[in-house]
């Protein structure tokens, strides 16, 4: 049986790692690679050993930046009082590009899982009781929210199992902190383009108990 290069297996071995890539894949990336001209080569290595350079997690949101506090949480022209929890980083940037939101960001940092021993402590569920309880109190936080009341968190966990669990313990927790704080979760229902016949009986309970005035 013929075998490829070392090398060009190691590169599969190590793309096939990736998440979404499976072995075919993996190959046709490999040979695309190997295609490419020594250059465009070395630019990508470069640009992949250099991803973690510059980047820092923001003290107050926990998101990804170049600075801390990251360029959101230094915005005064957002809503500080508004904070949208979510699960990671590409959370928080998908619902910003969708310009209806102009809050500020939680980000745990994943989502409860007991069968792979993930609980509160392993999220930042703590420090966002702590910035809850903070902002308000004096506190010099150096940032455009010090002295604004939080008057609402949206929890925007993913509608999976998972995502539910952690959007109840956190309505709870945060029901337990502070009474007066508006709690809301993000609507769920059928996607656009999306079909009834298709739609699962979850999806259809949710939109049906998620819908408004027309």
């Amino acid at each position: 049986m013929t075998k490829l290069p070392t090398s060009l297996q190691k590169l599969i071995n190590e793309l096939g790692k990736l998440p979404g890539i499976g072995p075919k894949t993996a190959q046709r990336l490999a040979f695309y690679l190997f295609r490419q001209d020594k250059i465009d080569l070395d630019n990508l290595a470069q640009t992949v050993a250099k991803v973690k350079d510059g980047i820092v997690f923001c003290s107050v949101c926990h998101n990804m930046g170049e600075f801390d506090p990251c360029a959101t949480c230094k915005d005064d022209r957002r809503d500080h009082s508004l904070v949208c929890v979510v699960e990671e980083p590409l959370d928080a940037q998908a619902i910003d590009k969708s310009g209806q939101f102009n809050g500020v960001f939680h980000v745990l940092g994943g989502v409860l899982n007991p069968l792979e021993g993930i609980g509160p402590e392993n999220l930042e569920v703590q420090s966002l009781l702590d910035r809850i309880a903070s902002v308000g109190t004096g506190l010099d936080l150096s940032l455009p929210e010090n002295g604004q009341r939080v008057k609402e968190v949206i929890i925007a966990t993913n509608p999976s199992l998972e995502g539910e669990t952690t959007a109840m313990h956190l309505s709870k927790v945060i029901r337990s902190a502070n009474s007066t704080i508006k709690i809301t979760r993000i609507a769920r229902g059928l996607p656009m383009g999306g079909d009834l016949e298709y739609a699962d009986d979850i999806t259809l309970m949710r939109a049906m108990e998620g819908r408004r005035d027309y």
